[in-house]
């Protein structure tokens, strides 16, 4: 038997190997496969030398010669110096050291060179089992060999071997240069790259095609491998159920806002508005219409897929007439007639309509009430479909859920008027009418109540006469815009008024209206100013109960803002007092009295929105406009600039001629 020595005395790389896989002698050209310095690899794991995708077949290698005392042969890849990796022929065979009489496990590459086929036996049967088809290409003879595979992938491409342009005529123009990329990379494997390729019998198909470069045995000749995968089942599949889960997306979006302006309607006709735009077309039908209740008859809209005259018959009808749409509506169950005869079968005494000649095959109607189990009846839809569509169970029951939505949408917005009404009327009670003469004043007061939720809210203003000819004038803002703020509001506005009557001070009027207030123990507060004016000479006392100041504008269109003394909002700490202060209103001067919501709000400050009003007032009493007109200009620009909070500005104007009466 050869020496250790003359075993590892070769061109191809060679190795001995302890019985348990362990290298105990290398050459040179082993080394340099492995990549490692020669003393690197000695005393370490053969296997574990190798690339992790190849550790598999060299245990099973090793493994065999050892245990079984028989030549084992298998392709393995060397990582290689360049891009390209090297498939060697490895046989493994135990030896017997003559010097030493150990057995060893020689390990060494065969030469290939006249058979190179053989070390494509691997890449063959593992593309195939794969699924991919496989090609070799020599950038030398440009020359493209189809080696095998699957054959449903090898179908797609009929010449086993073919030139590099061939087969580029074949691949879409915009895929070539990525085509061109593959067989240029500088990598020794390349990412998979999408290329459409036309065959000659069935059109285009999606074809996924990854390189890798391979020399051929140790110092062989350089190929590159291109595997190849057809997507094109998995790729329409793709598209079928993406095409599918768009639709649904789309569907739900628009189930969702279909849903979310529901709930945003603030009136029956804005209510009538998202059924007609947003039903049919949610539902794939051809036609809506929507019948609302009233005094127990029904009042029919319609979309454009069903004209108003086809249905005149159902407009007024009434609620126990023995027809489907008030049937629906009356017992709550939603109805679908697919065809005339069970239309007739069902209702024989129906009302007849242009549309129920229709049904049949192609044509159905579904009839789904807004209504729920308690609750008196409000209304229900009826949709049309053509061209033989059919909903499902599950769009049905949508439907009925999206009905039942708009059902109390319905009650909502119609409660919620009954409310409005109830609080404009309670509004109008609250609010004073200001006396018509007071002497030598000019008062003038505006209110607009908030676009949020009910239409009135907690500000108010008072003006009146007290004993010895003092005017008493007052504003002020409730916490809260709804039926309980205004109630509050006239409660407060009262309270000091009957107050006033028996004290003479305000801050007097507004510590007794505190401790009123506190001993209640109500749910809110109220901020308030109060001023007292004497028109003979013009002087002012007045107090504040966390009130925006008080703002001055004279005839030559200055202003100034009057900051008020006092105390906290009403209604909160006991024990509270209100101190005075006393300023002068000069002739031809005019207070302005305003609520936060003329001076405050998205994007403006309170001392912004103090000099924009005060610069308004002051311009106004400068063109010489009255105290109604001025009020006008100020409690219009507050609104134009999108305010949301309830507003109220309260004019007093003293003038010359006024002061004289």
């Amino acid at each position: 038997m050869d020496t250790s020595d003359e075993l590892l005395r070769r061109a191809d790389p060679a190795a001995l190997l302890t019985l348990d896989g362990v290298i105990s002698g290398l050459n040179p050209a082993m080394a340099t496969a492995l990549g490692r310095a020669a003393e690197q690899c000695l005393g370490h794991g053969f296997v574990d030398l190798w690339p992790a995708s190849q550790r598999i077949s060299a245990r099973s290698l090793v493994l065999h010669a050892a245990t079984a005392e028989t030549v084992a042969m298998r392709v393995l890849d060397f990582p290689g110096p360049g891009a390209a990796s090297i498939a060697c022929l490895i046989e493994a065979r135990q030896v017997k050291d003559s010097a030493t009489g150990e057995h060893l496990v020689w390990v060494h590459a065969l030469n290939a060179q006249n058979d190179l086929n053989s070390l494509l036996i691997p890449f063959r049967l593992a593309t195939a089992a794969a699924n991919l088809g496989l090609w070799m290409y020599s950038a030398h003879e440009r020359q493209l060999e189809w080696l095998g595979g699957a054959p449903d992938v090898v179908a797609l491409f009929p010449d086993p071997t073919t030139s590099m342009a061939s087969v580029m005529s074949s691949v879409h123009p915009d895929d070539r240069e990525a085509f061109r990329q593959l067989g240029r990379s500088a990598s020794g494997q390349s990412p998979w790259v999408r290329l459409r390729y036309l065959t000659q019998h069935d059109g285009w198909h999606q074809l996924a095609v990854q390189t890798r470069r391979i020399r051929l045995g140790y110092g062989g000749p350089e190929r590159i491998f291109g595997l190849v995968r057809d997507d094109t089942k998995q790729e329409k599949s793709k598209e079928r159920v993406q095409a599918a889960l768009t639709a649904e997306r789309q569907r739900a979006k628009e189930i969702a806002e279909f849903s979310s302006a529901l709930i945003s309607a603030a009136t029956e006709q804005e209510l009538r508005q998202v059924v007609l735009t947003r039903l049919a077309a949610t539902f794939g039908a051809s036609g809506a219409l929507l019948a609302l209740v009233d005094e127990d008859r029904l009042h029919i809209s319609t979309d454009a897929g069903i004209a108003i005259w086809e249905v005149e018959v159902m407009h007024g009808m009434s609620l126990d007439h023995p027809s489907p749409l008030p049937e629906a509506i009356r017992t709550g169950k939603s109805h679908f007639i697919p065809d005339r005869k069970d239309y007739i079968r069902r209702w024989p005494h129906a009302a007849q309509f242009p549309r129920l000649a229709r049904l049949g095959s192609d044509y159905a109607v579904s009839i789904t009430p807004l209504s729920e189990a308690g609750n008196q009846p409000v209304g229900g839809w009826l949709v049309t479909y053509a061209n033989g569509y059919r909903p499902s169970l599950d769009e049905r029951t949508l439907m009925g859920t999206l009905a039942d939505l708009a059902g109390q949408a319905l009650r909502r917005i119609r409660l919620q008027q009954a409310r409005v009404e109830l609080a404009s009327a309670l509004q109008q009670t609250m609010l004073p009418t200001l006396p018509e003469h007071l002497p030598g004043l000019e008062v003038a007061a505006r209110y607009r109540p908030s676009r949020h939720e009910l239409d009135i809210g907690g500000d108010w203003y008072d003006a009146f006469v007290m004993p010895g000819g003092t005017v008493a004038v007052e504003i002020g803002d409730v916490q809260g815009h709804d039926v309980d703020a205004a109630a509050f509001m006239g409660q407060v506005r009262l309270f000091m008024r009957a107050i006033a009557d028996q004290e003479r001070d305000p801050g007097t009027v507004l510590r007794r209206t505190n401790e009123l207030l506190v001993a209640m123990d109500p749910p809110r507060f109220a901020s308030c100013t109060m001023l007292h004016i004497d028109p003979r000479d013009g002087e002012v006392s007045g107090t504040s109960a966390g009130h925006v100041p008080v703002l001055r504008a004279c005839r030559d269109g200055s202003h100034d803002v009057v900051k008020l003394p006092g105390g906290p909002v009403l209604g909160v700490l006991p024990g509270m007092d209100y101190a005075e202060e006393a300023f002068t209103l000069d002739e031809d001067s005019a207070l302005v009295m305003v609520t936060d919501g003329v001076v405050e709000g998205p994007g403006l400050t309170l001392e912004a929105g103090l000099e924009r009003a005060g610069t308004l007032a002051g311009a106004a009493l400068r063109d010489g406009l009255n105290a109604e007109e001025t009020a006008d200009r100020v409690l219009d620009a507050a609104v134009a600039v999108d305010h949301a909070d309830d507003v109220a500005v309260l004019v007093i104007r003293r003038g010359a001629t006024l002061a004289q009466k």
